[in-house]
């Protein structure tokens, strides 16, 4: 897709419009009900299919399947953030009326460091087509790690803060309470900073990660950076919502890493084509309508098997302490009649 330099800066233009938007909105700190967060995620995924849709308007049919492609895989993909980021809320014990804050600007700092390594993962393959190759195995090796985690049914563990972070947590110092919206305060003369943009820091950085293996994904879909970027911007930006929309069904979603597995081992297989292709072996690619397929087909039956599993889960459990409670009303007559 031929990109003007006019089309990128409308593109962020608008990107920037939104946000604004949905800032000043929820710029009041306050607790983030169901159908506020019901309403907003709507409003995000239907904005994401207008750009879809528009893209197909105009005649780029590829890149409105790449784009769909491409958003469907990094908002699944994103979804396995929110697990971390309920580690991070609970490791700082953030307030309910500030967690919304918290994370829109992390979400924001989350994506301009995903746009510095989409620009340079463009650069890259622009320059080394052998970087497929790369991608490809490691996407493979990312889809065989989340397997073997999710087999290993291993406790949650708690949130880990990153070097960074304890580094500039011991160069300006950190406030002992939250200063309600408020990023920094002074303490005897000093400046330092408050809890809540630790906090703020900790979701940004956090994706960071989370970009290693989400960045070769899409480009495993598309090497268009226009495409690329708007699909992370419209997956990110409707994050938070989602965060206050599904947070209790987290514990549900059992098979969501199986799930997420086979849709990144796919990717690796089709770079790993693609790459093949492009050194002049003749090998079949697959197209962008499999893919989209492909991945949408999965998480729905990842969704359909973990509520399924989720509900006899819940279901024994329930028998369970059914019987325990029948102990423990029997024991006392036992203990009479003996």
């Amino acid at each position: 897709m031929d990109v003007s330099m006019g089309l990128w800066v409308a593109t962020i233009l608008g990107l920037s419009a939104l946000i604004a938007v949905d800032f000043f909105i929820g710029r009041k700190p306050h607790d983030v009900s169901i159908k506020e967060a019901g309403i907003w995620t709507v409003v995000w995924i239907v904005l994401a299919a207008m750009f879809g849709l528009g893209l197909l308007l105009f005649g780029e049919t590829q890149a409105s399947g790449e784009f769909f492609a491409g958003f469907i895989t990094e908002k699944s993909l994103s979804v396995d953030n929110l697990f971390v980021f309920v580690l991070i809320m609970a490791k700082f014990a953030v307030p309910s009326h500030l967690q919304q804050r918290v994370l829109l600007i992390g979400v924001l700092i989350a994506l301009v460091l995903r746009a510095i390594f989409i620009a340079a993962g463009a650069a890259i393959i622009a320059s080394f087509s052998w970087v497929f190759y790369i991608f490809g195995a490691f996407l493979i090796y990312t889809a065989w790690k989340l397997i073997q985690e999710a087999r290993a049914d291993e406790p949650e563990e708690e949130f880990e803060e990153n070097r960074l972070l304890k580094s500039i947590e011991n160069r300006f110092g950190v406030a002992d309470r939250y200063h309600g919206t408020k990023l920094f305060i002074r303490s005897n003369g000093k400046r330092i900073l408050t809890p809540l943009m630790v906090v703020m820091l900790a979701i940004g950085t956090t994706d960071v990660l989370f970009a290693l293996d989400s960045i070769p994904a899409i480009f495993g879909l598309t090497q268009d950076p226009y495409i690329v970027f708007t699909a992370n911007a419209f997956a990110l930006m409707g994050l938070r919502q989602l965060y206050f929309l599904i947070g209790g069904l987290l514990k549900k979603l059992v098979h969501l890493s199986y799930g997420l597995s086979v849709i990144l081992g796919f990717i690796g297989v089709k770079l790993v084509l693609h790459a093949l292709h492009e050194s002049g072996v003749h090998v079949p690619e697959i197209s962008i309508p499999v893919s989209l397929a492909v991945i949408c087909g999965v998480l729905i039956i990842t969704t359909i098997t973990s509520l399924i599993a989720s509900k006899k889960q819940a279901e024994r459990e329930a028998a369970a302490a059914a019987e325990a409670g029948d102990g423990i009303e029997k024991s006392p007559k036992d203990s009479v009649g003996a």
